[in-house]
């Protein structure tokens, strides 16, 4: 009988020993691909992108908001939040472009590595969001390209601080990618140049574009504040139509991921006061391009909204 009770105990012991080996297994699994890549999501597709630059072929980057996705009126489902659970690392922007998403990464920060890339801009840097419908900060920091040169080195520390196994590779893979960007912050600040001063006059569907004005010298008016849950009214509708006439502005532009409704009401009610105004063709703002597409990249999409603006004011 002693026997017995000493084997049942042993073999209880051997049970919960292996159940722990399996969770564990599991754990390192949810954290690590097949392939023994590290497990990265990332909230934004911009984000993503750096994170499979800069991270190479040791990473496995799953992206959570796709082409067209509006992150400010965005909700994570449940499928969202598996795969937050199942990474070991996520990135995400921060300054509240998430919305009510912010709560639970901050949650999630005291289990996991959770960065913000955009927590190393100084913020004399960044504009307050407070004027036009947002919050504290304008969190579209990624159309100034300086800006997410530090969104670059903050996923780079990120990485490194996560498997440094990798580390130089993933420092070498970072400063390739930082000249990249030196190359297209300076490609930009020449292709503006293009058009005439008078009509640098950047106007779309929401307030998105304002690092991208004060970095390369164009003026910008937005229907909609910095968040595109900011209601507008009639009243913002015919103080732009008006705006647009008096100026002689003679294209606005629609976003990939906002509805092209608001702006195509501006532009007729130009047409009544005898002015025409043309759509200038479509930007990719909060979202990029779809992906296998050039425009599905960072660096593509900045190029084809350049290409796009300089095309139609020029």
């Amino acid at each position: 009988m002693v026997k017995m009770r000493s084997f049942q105990r042993g073999f209880i012991t051997l049970a919960a020993l292996v159940l722990v080996i399996v969770l564990t297994a599991c754990s390192s699994n949810a954290e690590t691909s097949s392939g023994g890549k590290l497990q990265v999501t990332a909230t934004t597709g911009m984000i993503a992108d750096v994170a499979r630059e800069v991270g190479g072929a040791y990473v496995d980057v799953t992206g959570l908001m796709g082409p067209g996705v509006d992150p400010h009126l965005y909700k994570a489902s449940q499928g969202d939040i598996r795969k937050l659970e199942q990474a070991k690392v996520i990135f995400y922007n921060g300054l509240h472009l998430e919305g009510k998403m912010t709560d639970i990464l901050e949650k999630m920060s005291s289990s996991k590595l959770v960065t913000a890339v955009t927590e190393t801009i100084p913020v004399e840097e960044l504009h307050s969001g407070k004027d036009t419908g947002g919050t504290e900060y304008d969190p579209h920091v990624w159309f100034n390209v300086s800006h997410w040169m530090h969104a670059a080195e903050a996923v780079r520390d990120t990485l490194v601080e996560a498997d440094p196994d990798h580390a130089e590779e993933y420092k070498a893979q970072a400063e390739a990618y930082l000249a990249k960007l030196e190359v297209l912050d300076a490609e930009v600040r020449e292709k503006i140049l293009e058009i005439p001063e008078a009509s640098r006059v950047l106007v779309t569907a929401h307030d998105a574009f304002g690092y991208f004005g004060q970095a390369y010298g164009m003026k910008v008016m937005g229907l909609q504040g910095i968040s595109t849950a900011a209601e507008y009214g009639a009243k913002d509708v015919s103080e732009l139509r008006d705006y647009l006439v008096d100026n002689h502005i003679k294209a606005v532009f629609v976003e990939s991921s906002v509805p092209a409704k608001a702006m195509e009401a501006i532009i007729a009610g130009a047409a009544q006061k005898g002015h025409t105004v043309n759509i200038g063709g479509e930007l990719f703002s909060d979202a990029m391009g779809a992906e296998g597409t050039e425009e599905g990249t960072y660096i593509g999409m900045i190029r084809h909204n350049v290409e796009t603006i300089v095309e139609a004011l020029k």
